[in-house]
């Protein structure tokens, strides 16, 4: 029988490799480290990319730790900031931070935010490195896999499908007694239960009391699995559980808490209440520009706290909502254009509605219709600023490594009362003469 020439042969594995990265992630599994590193190196950019990101994530990681600095490069460059972080955390932790530090700084960044929980959640709790397997994969592989590991704490197998979307678990136990051709899917079984990364640890000890659950799986946002809390670490979370009115007692830890020192209190909170006065001053600057319209058109003054007011509670609505999806990781920092967008059309889909009410209650309070033709227009522009402000601010201050928690709602007082004063006051200036607007 005659051998396929070297060039054929390496022209038919790239052909698979590029149109069934699964497949060809499924027998990259079967290789050693050395091996599936070589395949890799031999792909291009994008192909790479697709297998790797389809291998099993205890192999994935192992190929990561051995990896060239040029084939990680090559690899994570336009890695999806979740799948990165996933794999990276099971790094130890200072090759984790020696490799993020080799791609581009908003990637790294992201990546990082992902691999970091608070130190009261279920995520900090959470062991990175779960033995995970594919529906597909047969009982047989996953024995030799367990083997290979020798790891005797494992009495769940996780299973997840190419994307990393949890699926299920399938018992140690139901494993060791099943054929060795059945596949995981087969005899998939629900968990016990599953926490959020961001739950509480109170959450995880309520869980552990209420279901006796050994291990517990912890998700994402998108049921992606992340980790795993074993027993240990969740009896570590009940003592801290325990402890935790008597360290709030003496204002323990980094955070304010409700009994903490004045003084810390004080530390914590007097700059910003600066702050905030100087931004007082700068909206009061703008009503300022227009004194003569306030003193030719006084009716003016009485509805400024109207359109202040709606800009301002439209603002902090989209504010909310963006600050929520930022502490749940439904959105990224690169997705601002996106939240912005949705947020522009909510407000002025509201600005619309809102200020055909104004607009009518206005003429009647104050029998103008130029009058409530400029309010209305105004409530429409500020509401739309409101909203696009509302979203892009928690954005952009935690791209630039701030906390959006602390100074997104001083920005954005700012931001509405500038542009609610200044589209009220601009336009009945402009507009005084056109539509006859009197005091």
């Amino acid at each position: 029988m005659s051998q396929i020439p070297t060039t054929a042969k390496e022209k038919l594995i790239n052909g698979f490799f590029r149109k069934f990265p699964g497949d060809a992630a499924s027998v990259l599994n079967g290789f050693s480290t050395e091996e599936i590193i070589d395949y890799l190196k031999r792909q291009d950019q994008s192909v790479s990319k697709q297998v790797f990101a389809r291998l099993n994530p205890d192999i994935a990681t192992e190929v990561i730790d051995l990896m060239d600095n040029q084939l990680f490069v090559h690899i994570f460059s336009n890695i999806d900031a979740y799948l990165g972080a996933r794999l990276l955390s099971r790094l130890d932790k200072e090759k984790a931070q020696a490799k993020t530090a080799l791609l581009s700084p908003t990637l790294a960044r992201e990546i990082k935010e992902l691999m970091s929980y608070p130190l009261d959640s279920a995520g900090h709790l959470m062991n990175p490195m779960t033995t995970t397997f594919h529906p597909e994969n047969t009982v047989e592989e996953v024995l030799k896999r367990l083997r290979v590991l020798g790891d005797r704490r494992i009495a769940n197998i996780y299973v997840i499908d190419d994307k990393g979307t949890f699926l299920g678990v399938a018992a140690l136990q139901r494993i060791a007694i099943s054929e060795p051709n059945v596949k995981l899917k087969d005899i998939l079984q629900a968990p016990l239960g599953v926490i959020n990364a961001l739950a509480p640890v109170e959450d995880v000890v309520e869980l552990l009391e209420e279901k006796r659950i050994i291990h517990l799986p912890v998700i994402d946002i998108n049921n992606k699995l992340l980790g795993v809390i074993r027993n240990g670490d969740l009896v570590a979370a009940s003592k801290e559980e325990a402890t935790e009115d008597l360290q709030a007692m003496f204002g323990a830890g980094r955070e304010e808490r409700a009994l903490s020192k004045v003084s810390l209190a004080v530390k914590n909170r007097l700059p910003w209440l600066h702050i905030n006065l100087i931004t007082a001053f700068m909206a009061s600057l703008v009503v300022g520009f227009f004194e003569d319209t306030i003193a030719r058109i006084t009716v003016l003054a009485v509805f400024l706290p109207v359109v202040a007011g709606q800009s301002g509670n439209t603002g902090s609505q989209a504010l909310a909502v963006t600050m929520r999806g930022l502490a749940l990781r439904e959105i990224r920092i690169g997705q601002w254009f996106k939240v912005a967008r949705k947020e522009i059309m909510v407000g002025l889909i509201n600005g619309l509605a809102v200020a055909l009410t104004t607009s009518v209650i206005v003429y009647f309070w104050a029998s103008s219709f130029g009058l409530s033709v400029v309010i209305g227009i105004s409530m429409v522009v500020s509401m739309v600023i409101a909203g696009f402000s509302g979203a892009v601010i928690p954005i952009i201050l935690k791209s630039l490594g701030q906390d959006p928690a602390t100074s997104s709602s001083i920005v954005l007082t700012t931001v509405t009362d500038i542009f609610g004063f200044l589209s009220f006051l601009g336009l009945a200036t402009a507009l005084a003469d056109v539509l006859n607007i009197v005091g």
